[in-house]
């Protein structure tokens, strides 16, 4: 199916963020006595809105974040962005076949604009996103798996849900994607293909989503 609009999910989509993110949430949560693995990060967090993060350690545990946490945590993920952040092997190429072909397309992510201009201008990817094709949780309130960033991103870009198809690699974005009735392509790299199930087609690289999309 030819879509009108293409939403790609940022973090582990466009930008190899998500090794840096979740070591460093998984520091930050230990930090404060509340043990965290990389791959509890990865199992737990991974394509959530901060406000998440706060809710799930509230209920697991009965303990609140400081107040501070966000802004020492994005420090630290900003600081460490600078140093090593790379783009998604092969996204540029996705991108400029679908400029090529005329295909609209937009980001929709749980992190905040901040962090998406960060990863962007740090990895050259800024080239691509103009402000008015950047959509952030920040936006709607409400992160995924609430299908209400997709939705907004759609309408903001004068594009009806079913001919839209999401580009996504977390649990939670594939069931936001689902639930906004869009098609959706999950990307396999970080993610075990059975923790992506809803999806429509799933994709182990990003050579192979051109031809998905077509």
């Amino acid at each position: 199916m030819r879509h009108d609009l293409i939403i790609f999910d940022n973090d582990g989509v466009l930008v190899d963020s998500e090794p840096i993110s979740n070591r460093l949430l998984a520091g930050c949560l230990t930090e404060l006595g509340i043990a965290t693995s990389y791959e509890d990060s990865i199992r737990d967090y991974m394509g959530s809105a901060m406000h998440r993060v706060h809710d799930l350690v509230r209920e697991r545990t009965g303990r609140v974040l400081p107040e501070d946490f966000d802004d020492v945590f994005h420090a630290r993920v900003f600081a460490a962005f600078e140093r090593e952040l790379q783009p998604v092997a092969g996204v540029g190429e996705v991108l400029e076949k679908l400029v090529a072909d005329g295909v609209p397309y937009c980001v929709a992510s749980s992190g905040s604009h901040e962090r998406i201009r960060v990863g962007h201008r740090v990895t050259g990817l800024d080239r691509w996103f103009s402000e008015d094709r950047i959509f952030s949780s920040q936006d709607v309130g409400r992160g995924k798996p609430s299908p209400d960033l997709f939705l907004y991103a759609a309408e903001r870009m004068g594009v009806a849900p079913e001919r839209c198809g999401v580009v996504e690699d977390s649990p939670l974005g594939v069931q936001a994607a689902v639930a906004a009735g869009m098609d959706v392509y999950g990307f396999t790299a970080m993610t075990p293909a059975d923790r992506l199930r809803g999806a429509t087609q799933l994709f182990g690289h990003m050579r192979e989503l051109s031809d998905l999309l077509v």
